[in-house]
């Protein structure tokens, strides 16, 4: 199928995708794939408006009838996965496997939430007082605004939407507008799943394209309890200042410059392919990609020779043709700051395998790169930049505490791995002196996390959390409440005020 028909089988109309004035092209081919109409900043302040009347509905809603309407919307993403998932990688340009794992997350968190919607639970505390008893309850916070990146168009708005509609909150959402079809797509099923549902209220989540005056809207609105925004660190040291302004919440999920360190006592084989699908996955357009390699000097020379080799043999094409591995870049200005760093990269001393363009002459419009390897001399200012391309930087080193030190020496802090065989290696690395990342690895790379624990990272990362574990907790208010069940009134800390 074609996107039109693509659009059409997952039930957008076809006014939504064609006429309008943002231009959608897929990655793929340069083609021209849909045509849709944007919001204003006004449109937006109207749907935050009907999203926080929604929510005084919503909030009284039982959590576990809340998760029933989750699990009708995982049902509607399994029967339209393979659908979806070819549209994601149309207009993302992902290979077709990343493309249907993606879908699978929305699968998985939504599994996650319908389990946790019989799990939103507070504490009961020991109170001092005789007769009271003390407790915490996590109550409905409010309208979501979630802010989504093109290279994971659908997966990132169903970690946070499906933990917030379970946790009683609505939501309002901002794609990339280099991503709107899929958005539209499962906003369609979406309401496939509401129509489903007896006694939904109107407009529990809603979606609205445009550019960034529509972003802005969403994220002054004081209605706005709670914005997860997802994308750069210059696009988060935007948001959060504006966010906290006005005391709303902020959950930032922003970049990474992640890095495998290599022991004398890893398990070449392992690490090599950990490594290959950490840097050159998606194109390297992941915020976990792994972008550097710190090897031991013992070992260095030999691991590097082995991934220039199998570098050089992975399939660059059209991401739906089965056995392609490399995909697009998202468009000309990604590819352009590849180019800028791997320039960067020579002039710091660095020595660069690939990292020219490909398939130009069969698409003319779309942006193929070469994976590149990059050996550099030391940890060099393009090396602590985080470029969204391809690109692997290698690096030496003596001792571990040098390797997990830089390891640690780059602004961002998401994810982070180490293949080694030694337990004590290991140990190190994971505890309060090793990786200060949000998540750190042992003999497996640093792409591809589970559900199931939570995401995010620390420093120029952001410092949110989303998907697993307690991460339900930022869509949440907790409130204390102490119930006197006597006939006394004593207060804390022995105070006396007797009248």
């Amino acid at each position: 199928m074609n996107t039109n028909e693509l659009l059409s089988s997952l039930g957008v109309p076809v006014a939504a995708f064609t006429g309008g004035s943002l231009l959608v092209r897929s990655p793929i081919d340069g083609a021209q794939i849909g045509a849709v109409p944007e919001n204003t900043g006004e449109e937006m302040r109207a749907a935050v408006g009907r999203a926080h009347a929604a929510f005084l509905q919503w909030r009284n809603v039982p959590a576990p009838k809340r998760g029933e309407l989750v699990r009708l919307f995982g049902e509607e993403l399994r029967g339209h996965k393979a659908a979806l998932a070819r549209l994601v990688a149309l207009e993302a340009g992902k290979v077709s496997s990343e493309g249907e794992g993606e879908v699978q997350e929305m699968i998985d968190i939504c599994d996650f939430a319908v389990g946790l919607s019989r799990q939103l639970h507070g504490l009961t505390i020991a109170s001092e007082r005789p007769g009271h008893r003390m407790m915490e309850q996590y109550l409905p916070l409010g309208v979501v605004g979630i802010i989504s990146a093109f290279n994971f168009p659908v997966a990132v708005w169903a970690w946070n939407s499906a933990l917030a509609l379970v946790c009683g909150d609505t939501c309002v959402w901002k794609p990339s507008e280099k991503t709107p079809l899929t958005a539209l797509a499962t906003q369609a099923l979406f309401e496939r799943a509401v129509a489903r549902y007896a006694g939904a209220p109107a407009h529990l989540s809603q979606l609205l394209i445009g550019r960034a005056d529509v972003g802005e809207a969403l994220v002054d609105d004081p209605r706005v309890a709670l914005v997860s925004a997802t994308g750069s660190t210059r696009m988060g040291r935007a948001v959060g200042p504006r966010v906290a302004a006005r005391f709303g919440r902020c959950l930032l999920e922003l970049g990474g410059n992640n890095a495998i360190i290599v022991t004398p006592s890893a398990d070449l084989d392992l690490a090599v392919r950990g490594i290959l699908f950490g840097a050159y996955g998606t194109a390297g357009q992941r915020c976990t990609t792994t972008r550097r390699v710190i090897a031991h000097a013992s070992i260095h020379d030999e691991l590097v020779s082995r991934l220039d080799r199998a570098r050089a043999q992975l399939t660059i094409g059209d991401p739906t043709e089965p056995g392609n591995l490399i995909g697009p870049l998202i468009d000309k200005g990604a590819f352009d700051a590849m180019q800028a760093a791997l320039t960067a990269a020579k002039a710091q001393g660095g020595q660069v395998s690939g990292g020219e363009r490909a398939l130009a002459d069969r698409y003319p419009e779309a942006w193929y790169a070469v994976p590149a390897l990059a050996r550099m001399p030391k940890q060099t200012d393009i090396v602590r930049h985080e470029t969204f391309a391809p690109i692997l930087y290698t690096l030496k080193y003596e001792t571990l505490d040098e390797a997990i030190a830089l390891q640690n020496d780059v602004p961002q802090g998401l994810s982070s791995a180490i293949f080694t065989n030694d337990i004590r290696e290991a140990e190190a690395f994971v505890s309060a002196s090793g990786s200060d990342c949000g998540i750190a690895n042992v003999n497996i790379g640093t792409s591809g996390a589970e559900i199931g624990g939570a995401f995010g990272g620390e420093k120029e990362t952001g410092g949110g959390r989303e998907s697993g574990s307690d991460a339900w907790k930022a869509y949440m208010r907790r409130t204390t409440n102490t119930v006197n069940y006597s006939r006394e009134l004593p207060l804390a800390q022995g105070v006396k005020f007797d009248v």
